[in-house]
Order: structure tokens, then sequence, then C-alpha cells
């Protein structure tokens, strides 16, 4: 199974940059502490209130190793997308479930220097790409806070469908949160 892709973002007007993305590894953690770190406040309004520790080597050893083993087991991938300047962003498809349903939940952010590049359009493309070829998934489900416009246009573009608004979703930046529900039908 290849789990690995490399893209090129598109960006109106502008030059695109080639990106890879690549499964998370255990000796990722001090490159995504640094971009947690970078990237804190551009991620906090979109995401759960983190600890300190989240923000450390530690910290971020402690998250990847339970990825890796939800991805030994079957229930995630999870990918760090790799640009010019390291690692600018994750991806990860979540909640895998096989069976009659084989339906995954995607979530992914992108660092804050690289909204509005493509980095996000590409990734969730190459992403829907192998959960369809490699992954033999039916259905991606992605939720996006009401807000988050740019969000939302990402998954329009990459065939997502607004399937309805959920409320009290998840609990986000503090509170817990009225999201926007779209999915995508594979094969």
């Amino acid at each position: 199974m290849n789990l690995t892709r490399r893209v090129s973002t598109r960006v109106v007007g502008g030059s695109g940059e080639e990106l890879h993305l690549r499964q998370l590894e255990l000796s990722d953690a001090p490159e995504m502490a640094a971009a947690y770190v970078r990237n804190r406040s551009h991620l906090a309004p979109w995401e759960p209130v983190r600890t300190e520790e989240f923000f450390t080597v530690k910290g971020q050893e402690t998250v990847l190793r339970a990825k890796v083993e939800h991805s030994t087991a079957g229930r995630e991938v999870s990918w760090v997308i790799i640009g010019s300047r390291g690692i600018q962003g994750a991806i990860t498809l979540t909640g895998i479930v096989r069976g009659p349903f084989q339906s995954a939940n995607l979530g992914y952010w992108i660092d804050a220097e690289c909204v509005g590049r493509g980095h996000a359009s590409a990734s969730v493309a190459a992403v829907v790409s192998m959960a369809d070829e490699e992954l033999g998934l039916h259905r991606i489900q992605a939720a996006t806070l009401l807000h988050n416009a740019g969000s939302q246009a990402v998954l329009r573009r990459s065939g997502f469908e607004k399937i309805g608004v959920a409320r009290s979703y998840l609990q986000i930046a503090g509170g817990w949160q009225d999201h926007v529900l779209f999915q995508r039908i594979l094969s």
C-alpha cells in the first residue's frame, strides 16, 4: 500500500510549491513540537484547548506514539505535510470503520504562513485519492466550525458536500461548538 504522495499546489496568479505527504513517524516529534509552537495562536481558535506539555517534544512523542498505535491497529492514518520549510501541517483520517461502513473522519491543519497557498486543497485531494485507491474507503466525513469559510471552501473544492449542522459537536477553544458536517462519497 502506497500512502505517500507528492503534490503540487496551485495558486491563482502565483507560483506553486511541491509538497510531500508521508505517514507520521515517531521521529517527527521535535519538528511537530516546533510547528505547533510556531502556530499556537493560529490554531487555537480551531482546536481543543491544549496543555503546555502538548507543545513540547515529550508531549508530541506521546501524541505521535498513540497515533502510530492507532495506525497499526487500522483505526487511523496520519500524514505530515512537508514543504520547502519542513513540516507545514498535518492531515489525518481517524475513526476508520471497516465492514459495511468503510468510512473515516478527516481532519487537517496548515501552517499560518501557508494559508491561502493551496496546501490544504492539494493535501485533502491527495488523501481523498489514497482513501479511495489505497484504503478502499467508501465515505469520508469532515466537520468545520460554522465560521470557518476557508476550510469549507477546501472541502467543497475536493468534492465534499454539506450534509448538515451538528449542534455542540466538538469542544473547541474551550467551549462546545456547532459544526457544519460534510461528506465525500468515494467509489
